[in-house]
């Protein structure tokens, strides 16, 4: 029997060309087969592009589904636990999907592109669940994670980096809409969308014209501080703006083997994102359930003591940390922007209220010793970083 070749190593993004001229350190990590960079060049100098100036991140790898169709509004109402028939055409809805114990599968974001045809982006892959979840729905599933080319433009410069290409009107734009526009003949859309919690943009494109575009951006941006960054850079951002990540917040449940380590939508902070009031939707039984009895964990943010990083670091009701612990951090850093210590994580119910003080386990090494620290933090309920930049419409010309 001839076997078809199986391709060896990982692909690389339309702008993997631009990216590779610009790296320095040869620091690359695969995100669903292709090559991503972790810094470029220094995370902290690329972490200060998006807070200060303009950063630009390759999300091509990011898993892409379109969904049209007849009922392509009525499916994704049965897959999700938002009510999506609030999302109009030209706007983008965060969402979280289920199973049927109500523990959390994916989050991502869902564009509706135009009337009855939406895109969904997210981390992992889900066709076969998609697929099997569309059994008696009038609708086609098209996978185009390779169709289609992404970049975040994030930062305080980033509008007038955008509108120094020509794309008028991008100043009406409010926070997650979307809007097309032509680019060298090719539909280029761009959403008021980002992981950064700043002021940004995700610019969408056929990858025929991914090159062009990076070098249209970056003349545009060249006295706006523009920057390509990595992943490190990123993740920084996205803790400050309280952002949950999967496999770092929550596990998606299908990747657990043991029961309790999955969580639910309620667990995670994100009971908005769940409205009883639709028809049923995956796991709305299960959540009807544990939101009259109560959940078991509570997602919380932190402000710690000090300035030693809790990274997986254990979460304790008081200092002498005599009883089990409550909890655990999820997601640790210190903050250049906030000048705080701050982190994410998972404690048990009732533990967590906003206000409340925890101690925090850390441990941190010097010239090859480790020291213990037990730290304060209190738990608060706003994101570590919301500029009013974030939300202003029209943007500021920075």
């Amino acid at each position: 029997m001839i076997r078809q070749p199986v391709h060896q190593g990982r692909l690389k993004t339309p702008f993997h060309s631009r990216l590779e001229k610009l790296d320095f350190v040869n620091e690359w990590h695969e995100w669903k087969g292709y090559s991503t960079p972790d810094s470029l060049y220094c995370s902290e100098l690329e972490y200060f592009a998006i807070r200060n100036a303009t950063a630009v991140f390759d999300l091509s790898p990011m898993t892409k589904y379109r969904i049209s169709g007849a009922d392509s509004l009525e499916y994704l109402n049965r897959l999700v636990t938002r009510d999506m028939g609030k999302i109009k055409p030209g706007r983008v809805a965060y969402a979280v999907w289920c199973d049927d114990q109500g523990q959390v599968i994916d989050d991502g974001t869902i564009f509706h592109l135009r009337e009855g045809e939406y895109r969904i982006c997210s981390q992992e892959r889900h066709l076969e669940w998609l697929q099997a979840s569309a059994i008696g729905f009038d609708v086609t599933i098209k996978h185009e994670t390779d169709d289609i080319a992404g970049l975040a433009v994030q930062g305080p410069t980033s509008f007038s980096v955008l509108s120094n290409m020509g794309l008028d009107g991008l100043g009406d734009l409010k926070p997650f809409g979307l809007t097309h526009f032509d680019f060298q003949g090719s539909e280029l859309m761009i959403s008021r969308t980002g992981f950064t919690g700043d002021l940004g943009y995700e610019l969408w494109i056929e990858p025929d014209k991914a090159e062009a575009l990076w070098d249209a951006l970056f003349e545009a941006g060249k006295l706006h501080g523009i920057r390509a960054i990595g992943v490190h850079a990123l993740e920084l951002a996205r803790v400050e703006a309280g952002y949950l990540a999967p496999y770092e917040e929550f596990l998606p449940v299908d990747e657990t083997v043991r029961t309790g380590h999955s969580r639910s939508p309620l667990e995670l902070g994100l009971e908005w994102l769940v409205d009883f009031k639709k028809p049923n939707f995956n796991g709305r039984r299960a959540l009807a359930e544990e939101k009259r009895k109560g959940s078991n964990w509570r997602l919380v943010k932190l402000d710690i003591e000090g300035n030693k990083v809790a990274v997986s670091s254990f979460i304790f009701e008081n200092k002498k940390a005599s009883k089990a612990a409550i909890g655990f951090v999820t997601s640790a850093v210190w903050s250049p922007v906030c000048k705080q210590n701050i982190a994410l994580g998972s404690v048990r119910a009732p533990h967590g209220k906003p206000g409340d003080n925890v101690w925090v386990e850390i441990y941190y090494q010097r010239e090859m010793h480790w020291s213990r620290y037990m730290a304060k933090a209190t738990v608060v309920d706003k994101p570590f970083w919301f500029p009013p930049r974030r939300s202003a419409t029209p943007p500021g010309p920075y």
